[in-house]
């Protein structure tokens, strides 16, 4: 998941450099979502209480081999009223030092993270969707485990082709069914009708 966020390089009481920011806020719509399937995401508040976060990593770009901080270790992780705020110390690297001066810049200002909706059907919530070119909405209500915040250079939301695992789609795929059935139900009474219709014309010409 990837949205702007409000984020900042900041420099600790030890002259240590600090990041951070939210990593996603509630109640906030995603970018639309999907391929075939166009979809808007939300996190509903609340969905970090039973969240498991106790091994996370603070990354660039979901890049293992550039890590900036792990939970328990520099890395701080505080679910609050508004979302989930880190706040990472980064190790002395290179690629640390030039992310905080791209920051600074303004280069740099979006956050994405990487989740697991538990397996049941109050994690998540599909409803038809009123917006121009999007097919649903769907709200995020349990997160089961969060692997990483990770700091972003591009939203990589848009090409993600419907990245929200095999029993969402199923979902999707059910609303898609049940969808084409009423469209063809629909169909068939016009047709239904179309036909009587033809019939009475067909008495009345007779009855002539």
């Amino acid at each position: 998941m990837t949205m702007p966020i409000q984020m900042r390089a900041v420099t600790d009481d030890d002259d240590e450099p600090v990041i951070e920011g939210y990593a996603f806020k509630y109640d906030k719509p995603s970018e639309v979502l999907g391929g075939f399937v166009r979809f808007v995401e939300h996190i509903a508040p609340g969905a970090l209480d039973k969240t498991d976060m106790s091994n996370v990593v603070a990354t660039i770009n979901h890049d293992q081999n550039q890590v900036l901080g792990r939970s328990g270790v520099n890395l701080t992780l505080t679910p609050d009223r508004t979302g989930l705020k880190f706040r990472v110390k980064p190790t002395d690297t290179s690629f640390a030092r030039d992310l905080i001066t791209n920051i600074k810049a303004g280069v740099i200002n979006q956050c994405s993270f990487a989740f697991t909706v538990p397996d049941n059907d109050d994690a998540q919530d599909w409803v038809d969707s009123t917006r121009d070119g999007v097919d649903y909405e769907r709200t995020i209500r349990q997160i089961d485990h969060l692997y990483d915040v990770s700091v972003v250079t591009t939203p990589a939301y848009p090409d993600t082709e419907a990245k929200v695992g095999q029993r969402s789609m199923d979902i999707v795929k059910r609303m898609q069914s049940r969808d084409d059935k009423a469209a063809i139900q629909a169909e068939r009474q016009k047709m239904l009708r179309e036909l009587e219709r033809q019939e009475l014309l067909k008495t009345i010409e007779g009855g002539n």
